[in-house]
């Protein structure tokens, strides 16, 4: 594209009075208005919202400069797409060398890297540097280091499309910073905020929980924990504020206890003006009236050595830290807390401190954060669709709840969704007459200096305090997300601001959050307790327990005409029972005994929270969680299904398939959304294959469909036409497990390193083998041993034969039952192998925590229809990308899981032949997929539960048609199998490439057969054939 006019212009007017602008004369503030803000017009930016957007959407936020400390605390430029930041400019005037000179890059840099935009810009217009803002910075990096582009003015209209091509509106929306953040994503240097936030964070933790414990010895665990968050949250919280211009004055500064003695006791005198300021919780130290919590008696009696603190607080400021925390963002912040209360502080025997993972997290894999648009879907679906028609006195009657709150992401976005409809409703209805106080109440809105319109901080604490609740059983959990809704009141406020609060209404700047924002058990109420008077119940279990009476605990909710929360919203914890049960025994069996959803199988609690989101909504209240997708077609989740389709609940199913959601996780998740009253009909949106989780919100397939589809059985989610196929396919047959004796899941050893083996070398009677993993070889007999398939050995109507590994199988079949050899007879026919299971006795007994000591201790740990695997059977990989069953007809064993397989035993008179060709067709592959779980790569999960229910159609043996087709396939499947067997064998190009031609003709031949015996229309063959290209 070749350059406009207007820059051209622009450029022979700074090259023309270069001298004049390069003096000290000439400001910043003048360069901006001359020629950046035109230079950025004509890349499409509407850089003083003529366009007349809402205060949220506006295109470009030019940032009021605050000086604190000779520094300026905000990029001079936000530009923003939809509301969303996509990077930085920092102007300065052409005096400054954007070139040479290290300051200007490392606070550019600093910006960006806080606020974690991939891109941002530095310019002068004279020069323009294009900077890397996922590289780390340092303090001692010069210019150069993480500059992408370097340009001068002159060069603006040669490379204009390559400016444009990254930085005009239009291309932003296209995808550029995307698509570059994609290209250079983890390249060598970069280091995100939040795991370097998070990584100083735990330091400090670690540091203080070490001191306090030695210099505190009667601390409590719980205790020290308390101790350590509420001065890390202290700390944050201050440094906060004093980056966002609130508190200025160098004497009330963190960095002001650097020099000097007796730390602690300095930083509690900050606290406690700090207590006088801001009236929050987070600062409570003498007892006051209206004040729902007690004052804090511990902290501030402790001691802790100033070496500790110093350290702590040198790192939080310019130039040693590359935080600037003007511009962390709020959910930013809440993922590192979210990670950070994934451990816990534990004391050693001599009274040391010790940082663990939660057992609980430990199990689960770690904590993983929401991300932001997640959130933001959720909240507008729910506290968005409540909002619609209504004004800010109706609003006021609105409560929203996250019943497990974490570090509260979910409260954040349904606060500022509050926060910024307040505001447009305000400045919409005549923005002038709310900035004056009315009776009883102060200003809502004021102009900040830039003109933007913004809500006064009482009017932001009044919608906090109206709306915005949660629960969590983590009491660490509780002071972060109060910490986190306190920081968001804060955001445009000045220390002028609370000063006035202070002077003219003896008001302080933040609320009190303890009746907000409550510490217990979502899922436990005060009734545990009954009937266990006569059990040891101490204050320990009570604490860990947790109860909380809803009731109680929000009593002007629950006592209003219609209880209840307007809309509950979350993402609750992923736990299965068993994993509960490990932990918390009594609870697991509260849960399950009180919640009609928990009832089944290997359940997860995350079907009781929903259970407990419906109890707790008003009538016409709104739900929306994040759960896995799992209980669609899980066992354990037909309460969860019979609820919601009895009661017509459903408004809305997002489901993401193998789609991933959360970062680092493998999660298949979806969203669901239930409204206050019966409906007829929900909205689906499916088919996410090929999104990322964030397009599928917006771009996926979507329908509306009726409820009468779903019940307690299975859901499936699919389009129309793909749905009307597998509902013909069911019709015209019955489930595989009417053909099947049997559906056998492979053997669990519970020690794979001991029990299986790779095969060495044969001898007469001994085989020489090696452990699965280890690199030692080994004679064991060879009567004791069988062969063992992976899941990588079971090809689509393939046998493979003489496998290289082996298990050590000690059993013997005794007619049909298969019983475990005794001692005796191990020791006395397979000694080697007896010796080699003695070796490992300790482990082999530890396995299932311990249930194995005994004497079966040397058996598998699973070992129920063993006789079955020397059965004529069929087999499929666990996970496969398509239907692969093929046919065993020997003695070979697979493991469980996912690099196992699964059987399938034809009962008498089943051909297992035609049972084999109508598995393997397009047809039921086609029909399989809807039925069974995505995961990621497009596989799907070959496990009984979903294999019984794949339709199977039953020859009507009076009907000469179709005995003819069953036997014809039984016919095309003995060639199949040989066809393969031929083709494994295969050594040369041209053989394999006519057997595989004939193995695909084979393979339209039984496809078109079974078509035939379901049915199916031209139409239908053509919507299943162009499902798997």
């Amino acid at each position: 594209m070749a350059a406009p006019k207007e820059l051209e212009r622009l450029v022979e007017r700074f090259d023309r009075n270069l001298a004049s602008y390069e003096s000290d004369a000439y400001n910043e503030a003048q360069v901006r208005d001359e020629f950046i803000d035109p230079m950025f017009e004509l890349l499409g930016w509407d850089m003083h919202n003529r366009q007349g957007h809402a205060e949220a959407y506006k295109d470009v936020i030019h940032e009021d400069a605050i000086q604190v400390g000779g520094t300026t605390k905000a990029p001079d430029y936000c530009f923003r797409i939809g509301g969303t930041r996509k990077f930085f400019l920092e102007a300065k005037k052409p005096s400054v060398s954007i070139k040479d000179q290290p300051s200007p890059a490392y606070q550019l840099r600093r910006y960006a890297w806080s606020a974690k935009l991939p891109l941002s810009l530095l310019t002068d217009f004279g020069e323009l540097a294009v900077y890397d803002c996922r590289v780390k910075p340092e303090k001692s990096d010069k210019p150069a280091i993480a500059r992408l582009t370097y340009l001068t003015c002159d060069q603006y209209p040669e490379r204009w499309d390559e400016i444009a091509g990254i930085f005009s509106k239009d291309e932003v929306l296209k995808g550029s910073f995307d698509r570059f953040g994609a290209a250079t994503k983890g390249k060598r240097g970069t280091a995100a905020v939040d795991a370097a936030f998070l990584a100083e964070i735990e330091r400090w933790r670690d540091s203080l929980a070490r001191n306090f414990a030695i210099r505190n010895p009667r601390l409590s665990i719980r205790e020290l924990n308390e101790a350590v968050q509420r001065t890390i949250d202290r700390i944050i919280f201050l440094r906060i504020c004093e980056d966002r211009g609130i508190e200025t004055e160098s004497q009330w500064q963190l960095r002001a206890l650097e020099n000097g003695a007796n730390v602690y006791q300095r930083l509690f005198q900050l606290f406690q003006r700090a207590d006088e300021r801001y009236n929050s919780g987070l600062f409570h130290f003498q007892r006051e009236g209206g004040f729902a919590e007690s004052p804090d008696t511990l902290t501030p009696a402790l001691a802790i050595d100033d070496k500790v603190l110093k350290e702590i607080i040198g790192n939080l400021y310019y130039p040693e830290s590359p935080y600037e925390f003007s511009v962390l963002p709020a959910d930013i912040l809440g993922q590192v807390y979210e990670q950070f209360l994934g451990k816990v502080i534990r004391l050693t025997d001599g009274h040391r401190a010790k940082v663990e993972d939660k057992p609980e997290v430990k199990k689960a894999g770690g904590v993983y954060y929401t991300p932001t648009y997640i959130v933001d879907y959720i909240v507008e679906h729910t506290v968005g669709e409540l909002l619609k028609e209504t004004t800010p006195k109706q609003a006021a009657d609105l409560k929203i709840l996250d019943p497990a709150c974490g570090s509260g992401s979910f409260l954040l976005g349904a606060y500022q969704r509050l926060l910024d409809w307040h505001r447009d409703w305000y400045v919409a209805d005549g923005a002038e007459k709310h900035t004056k106080a009315r009776k009883g109440s102060q200003p809502a809105l004021y102009q900040a200096a830039g003109g933007e319109w913004r809500l006064t901080t009482a009017e932001r604490k009044r919608i906090l305090l109206n709306s915005i609740f949660g629960v969590d059983i983590d009491p660490q959990a509780v002071e972060v997300t109060k910490l986190s809704l306190l920081l968001k009141v804060l955001e445009g406020e000045s220390e002028q601001g609370v000063n006035q609060n202070l002077k003219l209404f003896q008001e302080r700047a933040l609320p009190d959050l303890a009746n907000n924002i409550k510490c217990g058990n979502s899922l436990i109420g005060t009734d545990y307790n009954q009937g266990r008077q006569g059990e040891l119940f101490d204050d320990e279990e009570a604490l860990r327990v947790n109860a909380f009476d809803w009731d109680k605990g929000f009593p002007e909710i629950f006592a209003r005409g219609n209880p209840g929360f307007d809309a509950v919203v979350g993402n609750p914890p992923y736990v299965r029972i068993h994993n509960l049960v490990e932990f918390y025994p009594e609870q697991a069996r509260f849960v399950q005994e009180h919640y009609e959803t928990a009832g089944f199988g290997k359940v997860d609690i995350y079907v009781a929270f929903l259970e407990r989101a419906l109890q707790l909504k008003r009538k016409a209240g709104r739900v929306g969680f994040i759960v896995p997708n799992k209980f669609m077609q899980a066992d354990y989740g037909v309460g969860l299904r019979r609820l919601i389709s009895s009661r017509g609940l459903l408004s809305e199913l997002v489901d993401f398939g193998s789609v991933q959601v959360f970062v680092g996780a493998t999660t298949y998740t979806c969203l669901v959304f239930l409204g206050g009253t019966t409906a007829t009909t929900f909205e689906c949106t499916f088919n996410a294959e090929g999104y990322t989780a964030e397009q599928v919100l917006a771009s996926a397939a979507r329908e509306t469909r009726p409820i009468r589809e779903l019940g307690e059985g299975p859901w499936v989610l699919a389009s129309r036409h793909k749905n009307d196929i597998l509902a013909t396919t069911q019709a015209r047959g019955v489930p595989l497990t009417s053909f099947l004796t049997l559906a056998i899941t492979g053997v669990k050893t519970g020690a794979n390193d001991v029990f299986f083996l790779e095969k060495v070398a044969g001898a007469k009677g001994l085989m020489t083998v090696r452990p699965e993993g280890t690199s030692g070889t080994l004679q064991l007999e060879a009567g004791v041993l069988r062969p063992l398939w992976r899941a990588e050995s079971l090809k689509r109507y393939y046998q493979p034969s003489g496998a290289g590994l082996l298990v050590l199988y000690p059993y013997e079949q005794r007619g049909s039952a298969t019983a475990l050899l005794a001692p005796a007879v191990m020791r006395e026919r397979f000694p080697k192998a007896w010796e080699y299971l003695a070796a490992h006795r300790p482990a082999l007994e530890a396995r299932q925590r311990g249930k194995m000591r005994g004497p079966s201790w040397y058996g598998l740990s699973f070992s129920s229809s063993l006789a079955m695997f020397m059965s004529t059977k069929i087999v499929t990989p666990t996970l496969a990308p398509q239907n692969s069953f093929s046919l065993d007809i020997s003695d070979h064993l697979f493991p469980q899981g996912a690099g196992g397989g699964c059987g399938l035993v034809p009962r008498s008179g089943v051909a297992a032949g035609y049972l084999l060709g109508l598995l393997n067709s397009r047809l039921l592959t086609f029909c399989f997929q809807q039925i069974s779980s995505r995961f990621q790569g497009g596989w799907f999960a070959y496990e009984p539960r979903y294999l019984r229910r794949i339709p199977i159609h039953e020859i009507n043996p009076g009907d000469a048609a179709e005995t003819r087709c069953h036997d014809r396939i039984v016919d095309l499947v003995d060639r199949m199998l040989a066809l393969h067997a031929k083709l494994a064998a295969a050594r040369t190009d041209h053989e394999k490439n006519v057997l595989q031609r004939q193995i695909d003709a084979t393979d339209r031949e039984i496809d078109a057969l079974v078509y035939e015996l379901y049915g199916l229309s031209d139409e239908e063959i053509r919507i299943v054939e162009g499902a798997d290209q």
